[in-house]
């Protein structure tokens, strides 16, 4: 398939999903769900989107510092916001970090690391957004038990007997022979910028802080709706449906996280159409937020190669 195919095919899923919902779902508790906006939770959540990149460009930043690569802090939040925007507006989610791994790596003299740079830094949140995922599923006796028996539907004991027979076998197959360079140099930049010591450090606390964000803003779009559900409710069941938006099917998560919050909030005994309505307001929230990344993105500079790039031997600093 050309790009073109697979851009209006995730635009189809999107619109598929979205049409799908609105069939399904009582029509008449999807519009009663979904009133005005108020405008101060509107505001409140457009003035958190701005820390929030920024605290994602500063995780990029020190991922790629400590890849022995430049990257000042400006530029890394000039590039996230247009990275932001673009996610948004092209179908699958990941141009807009494609496209500033694509511009760092022009100015880097090691392209290969500054690709890695923005994988290492992606992984890193989603990391941590599967870790609070997995604690919220088990703060919501509900959402737990709805999401074990599915499990157990699904999955049967030959099909994990199986499952475990193959990962074992791939994994001796694997020991027995030298892995490639590429994955090497990767295994060895994980180490570097992840886990190494005190890195994990930074990077559990940045990403903590950025997902935390993320929680925020879906849990003021609840309240900007004034959905009626209490706080303790609602938390657990928004990192599930954010998870879900990683998945490269869609545009921008649309469609996919709205079926998944009609899912959630079924599994966890709440009207779905609620829940589809918390999604498109959020959906909308982070659009209008993304909105000054267009701007940068048309007054961005070609990436000028060695730009940023330190002489031999140049000791990095924490400032540039």
């Amino acid at each position: 398939m050309t790009r073109a195919n697979v851009m209006l095919l995730r635009l189809g899923v999107s619109l598929v999903l979205i049409g799908g919902l609105a069939w399904h779902l009582d029509a008449r508790a999807l519009r009663d769900a979904i009133v005005a906006p108020a405008p101060g939770w509107l505001l409140l959540a457009l003035a958190l989107s701005v820390p929030q990149v920024v605290l994602s460009a500063w995780r990029w930043r020190l991922t790629a510092q400590r890849m022995g690569l430049v990257l000042p802090l400006r530029r890394a939040v000039a590039e996230y916001y247009a990275a932001t925007f673009l996610n948004q507006v092209l179908p699958g989610g990941v141009m807009g970090d494609a496209s500033r791994a694509w511009r760092h790596a022009r100015s880097s003299s090691d392209r290969p690391r500054a690709w890695r740079a923005v994988i290492i830094e992606r992984l890193s949140g989603q990391l941590m957004l599967a870790m609070i995922a997995i604690a919220a599923l088990l703060a919501s006796p509900a959402l737990r038990d709805s999401v074990f028996d599915g499990l157990v539907h699904l999955v049967n004991a030959p099909t994990a007997l199986t499952a475990g027979i193959l990962l074992l076998g791939g994994l001796g197959i694997w020991c027995h022979r030298r892995p490639p360079a590429w994955l090497r140099n990767t295994l060895d930049d994980l180490g570097a910028a992840l886990v190494a010591s005190r890195m994990w450090f930074w990077q559990c606390l940045s990403s903590l802080g950025v997902v935390a964000s993320y929680i925020t803003v879906y849990a003021i779009a609840a309240r900007a709706i004034e959905a009626d559900i209490a706080l303790d409710t609602l938390l657990p069941l928004i990192p599930p449906v954010l998870m879900v938006m990683a998945i490269p099917l869609s545009v921008a998560g649309w469609g996919l996280r709205e079926s998944a919050a009609a899912l959630v909030w079924m599994g966890a005994g709440l009207d779905p159409a609620q829940g589809v309505a918390i999604s498109l307001v959020y959906g909308a929230i982070v659009l209008t937020s993304s909105l000054p990344g267009a701007w940068l993105a048309c007054r961005r500079r070609p990436p000028h190669r060695g730009r940023d790039t330190p002489p031999p031997g140049a000791p990095l600093t924490s400032e540039s």
